[in-house]
């Protein structure tokens, strides 16, 4: 019987390993799948004879690791246009925070709206992803902030993973803001997150990592810190909101506890650069994010090159500050905005989003012994993955080895 399931033939490979060829591209190459995993690779001339029970002609078509958005909030009830507008007539995004909007109005719609609407709108969402060649999404809570609707929320991005077919890192974000009933009593809700909320979700295998809102209207270093330490004893990784609205020292507390990531990163200093760079932690940029609320501080993208610090990019995909459920536009946004190459774009939507949701041993690069997540393109060059906004050329999308609907 053959070794191989399936044999990808007459393609171009981005494979996406860092080294000196750009792209780690593998020209007129072939690919084989068995078990869900890579088997083999490399240029068609040197494929073995007899080892394949399928054999697929991509037609030249460029083959990449499927993409992986590394972080959403996916999972919630409603919209905020209506604050978009009055953003737009002048109101900042703290002002509306303080009112009792933004991330509040969002917690009192999800609060309300059964699992079932949640686990349907949260589907919509996953399906737009993947019709981008996503193949891999991290799913945060935190519009519930309370005990049984944070714990709800992350139920729902493990049944939206079952029902889509697309692998789903689920991350709690007890953390976010201050509930209403908390107001001014941000040390009493902490503890609920560290006492009551976090050894629950722990105790029912519902969230891959731990986050938190780390800024001037959300949480305090401290608090924060408090948080990552029960996170930590329980034995989930952390990652970070950090530095987005001001230098509140978010990267260097990430880097403090190895983060996975630190996520926004538009107000971090060199210190915090450099704390990154020592801790192995990925920068994840979220454009957005910065576009949708008119930011004009960039983050310290020179800076980071300079430190080797793995730039990640991904949608922030939210109700309130961006509202984008296209990782292919983000990924545009992100050359525009942030003067990051097309590579550097790429990269940061496969290998190093793998790493910020510590997947770097799975997935994220097309090597054999790794899941076969591939996406199939008609594309002249991988370069057009962030030229073109709204052109799909998405031609085939495999997760473990399995073709997913485009």
């Amino acid at each position: 019987m053959a070794d191989w399931e399936l044999l990808l033939t007459d393609a171009s490979i981005a494979t996406m390993c860092a080294g000196s060829v750009p792209y780690g591209t593998v020209e007129n190459a072939a690919l084989a799948i068995a078990d869900g995993r890579i088997a083999w690779l490399g240029p068609q001339s040197t494929i073995p004879a007899g080892k394949a029970q399928v054999t697929r002609s991509m037609a030249g078509r460029w083959l990449t690791p499927a993409l992986i958005d590394c972080h959403t909030h996916l999972a919630f009830a409603g919209n905020r246009a209506a604050e978009f507008e009055k953003r737009l007539a002048g109101a900042s995004y703290e002002d509306i925070a303080r009112e009792g909007g933004g991330i509040m109005s969002t917690v009192r719609a999800t609060r309300a709206a059964c699992e079932d609407s949640l686990l349907q709108q949260t589907c919509r969402r996953l399906r737009a992803l993947r019709r981008d060649g996503v193949a891999t999404v991290e799913i945060k809570s935190g519009y519930g902030l309370d005990l049984e609707t944070e714990l709800k929320l992350l139920r729902v991005a493990r049944a939206a993973s079952r029902a889509t077919g697309i692998p789903v890192s689920a991350t709690f974000l007890g953390a976010h803001a201050i509930p209403a009933e908390y107001r001014g009593k941000s040390n009493d809700y902490i503890e609920l997150v560290c006492s009551e909320m976090l050894p629950a979700v722990a105790e029912n295998h519902l969230a891959d990592a731990v986050d938190a809102y780390c800024e001037t209207i959300a949480f305090s270093s401290s608090q924060v810190a408090r948080v990552f330490e029960t996170a930590s004893s329980l034995g989930l990784p952390v990652k970070l909101h950090a530095d987005q609205l001001s230098d509140s020292g978010g990267a260097e507390l990430a880097a403090s506890f190895s983060a996975l990531s630190a996520d926004h990163l538009e107000y971090t200093s060199l210190a915090g650069v450099r704390a990154l760079a020592g801790a192995g932690t990925v920068a994840v940029l979220l454009p957005g994010a910065f576009l949708t609320l008119r930011e004009t501080r960039q983050p310290p993208i020179q800076s980071l090159r300079d430190h080797a610090v793995s730039i990640a990019i991904a949608t922030d995909c939210n109700p309130g500050t961006s509202p984008i459920c296209s990782l292919r536009t983000s990924m545009s946004l992100a050359t525009s905005l942030f003067r990051l190459t097309p590579e550097e774009c790429l990269a940061g939507v496969t290998r190093n989003a793998a790493a910020a949701l510590g997947l770097s041993a799975d997935r994220g690069t097309l090597e054999i012994g790794k899941r076969a997540d591939i996406a199939v393109w008609d594309i002249d060059h991988p370069n057009e993955l962030s030229y073109w906004m709204g052109l799909n050329e998405l031609s085939g999308l495999l997760v473990g080895g399995k073709e997913l609907p485009n």
